[in-house]
């Protein structure tokens, strides 16, 4: 298969998902593959939290939105433009997916399949039905995929490099298990938003988004906040209000009620408004429901430690008050280029 082949499919694909960005889907009978897949991907979203309790519809197809806004011909264009595909050597690329939020593990799919090699898959336990049903869309536009990729359930066997992701512990293991192998692991990130007092409400209404997003559970969501010293959190609390339907969710308020009891039995001073707790600690990782926040001095010094600390982060969000962050409200919709950990996975895999 050509790499135009492959964008084509994709777009296709692109095509296929923007139907479901909606609750109420509306079908395009121009759409390919509506016949066959329609009506079992409406059912597909129903059916996810009972598979994972945390991908209820909304979140689902959120993820499914994002997708369908970035599978388009100029995106993927303007993605693959800059990378040379004409020395690729076919391998067999393994991939160790994580399921925290729906779809995460697409972007690296994508990446291996039009890079020409072929995928060898293991699905997080808690993400095991979307992309399947996505890759058999590819292979219903294209009987062809079916030879570039594979889902495994057992043991990874005869393959020629490595993209795993999980959790610091995890990579433990897999940079032990894949010494031997071209490998990109990826560990446990966190995002960061710098605030200086001067954010607007539709600002602090976005950074919502980052944090409440998913409930959380990404590497892209905001768990931490650096203010200045005497910064009053009055109007950040104003704007999330909107979010309060959050603690109507079981799992957010099992952890709610959970988190901010351990907090309170370690006599922490917490800021609380009822579904979200603000506790100042030097972490970068907060339990769900929870944000941690700490002071800075001066935003040059913090420049100094988001530098020195880059490999805990993911992702800045500020209102340009730091180099390399990005807008309130967009940690979620990374364009195609924007890769995990700053790893550039498409030069990755044209060098094994």
């Amino acid at each position: 298969m050509t790499l135009d082949t492959k964008k084509s499919a994709f777009v296709k694909l692109g095509e296929f998902l923007n139907q479901f960005k909606d609750k109420n889907c509306i079908k395009n009978e121009t759409v390919f593959g509506n016949d066959l897949f329609f009506e079992k991907f409406i059912d597909l979203i129903q059916l996810s939290q009972s598979h994972n309790g945390w991908y209820t519809p909304e979140q689902v197809r959120f993820a499914i939105a994002s997708w369908a806004e970035a599978l388009t011909e100029d995106n993927l264009t303007k993605w693959l433009s800059t990378y040379d595909f004409s020395t690729i050597k076919h391998k067999n690329v393994a991939l160790i997916l994580a399921g925290n939020i729906p779809l995460v593990g697409f972007h690296d799919f994508l990446s291996v399949i039009l890079s020409g090699h072929n995928a060898l898959i293991k699905t997080s336990s808690n993400d095991q039905k979307l992309l399947p049903f996505l890759a058999n869309y590819l292979t219903t536009f294209d009987p062809n995929f079916k030879s570039n990729f594979t889902f495994v359930e057992g043991k990874l066997e005869n393959f020629d490099a490595v993209i795993a992701t999980g959790s610091n512990n995890t990579a433990r293991y897999f940079e032990y298990y894949f010494k031997n192998k071209p490998s990109i692991i990826r560990k446990n990130r966190n995002s960061v938003a710098v605030l200086n007092g001067k954010e607007t409400k539709e600002q602090l209404l976005a950074l919502g988004e980052d944090i409440f997003r998913y409930f959380g559970l990404g590497c892209r969501n905001v768990s931490k906040l650096f203010v200045p010293k005497g910064y009053s959190f009055e109007p950040f609390f104003e704007a999330i209000f909107e979010y309060q339907d959050v603690i109507h969710y079981e799992k957010y308020a099992n952890n709610y009620d959970y988190n901010k009891a351990v907090f309170l039995m370690s006599n922490f001073k917490l800021l609380d408004n009822g579904f979200l707790t603000i506790k100042e600690d030097s972490s970068y990782g907060s339990p769900i429901s929870s944000v941690f926040y700490e002071y800075y001095e001066s935003l040059e010094d913090l420049q100094n430690r988001l530098d020195n600390e880059s490999e805990q982060i993911q992702c800045i969000v500020s209102n340009n008050l730091v180099k390399n962050s990005i807008e309130f409200g967009t940690t979620q919709k990374p364009n195609l280029w924007d890769y995990a950990d700053n790893v550039d996975t498409v030069s990755f895999l044209l060098t094994i």
